[in-house]
């Protein structure tokens, strides 16, 4: 009997394995990361990042949030099919001077392992 509980439990974990989604496999982004290089401090600035859905399946974005409120991603919340693309827009306020690195943590709903966005750059004083 524990045998056969025991080979059964194998055969369901390893059907779970096989059966997750990879987030790779549902949105390709041209890129991941961005530099913005020296920015003023208190210029905000942007960047879109531009995606496409190589799946068969629509694609659909849960959420993108940012590590803190200094960083904010806007999102599509309509689906994306097969073939098409899409663009999140990233803002950074700028308001604080030096160096810095933020996440953008993107989420897609069925699939558990989420997309990370990163943007950097140094915020300068102005004269």
């Amino acid at each position: 009997m524990k045998l056969f509980l025991s080979i059964l439990l194998t055969c369901f974990s390893s059907t779970l394995l096989l059966a997750q989604v990879k987030v790779d496999d549902r949105i390709r982004f041209e890129k991941t990361e961005h530099n913005f290089g020296k920015i003023p401090q208190g210029k905000p600035v942007t960047i879109s990042f531009t995606f496409s859905n190589p799946s068969n399946e629509r694609l659909m974005i849960q959420d993108a949030t940012a590590e803190c409120g200094c960083t904010t991603p806007e999102y599509p919340t309509k689906p994306i099919t097969t073939g098409k693309t899409g663009t999140i827009t990233v803002t950074y306020d700028a308001k604080e001077p030096g160096a810095f690195t933020k996440r953008i943590t993107v989420r897609l709903i069925n699939v558990a392992e989420p997309k990370i966005l990163t943007i950097k750059g140094e915020v300068v004083k102005q004269k």
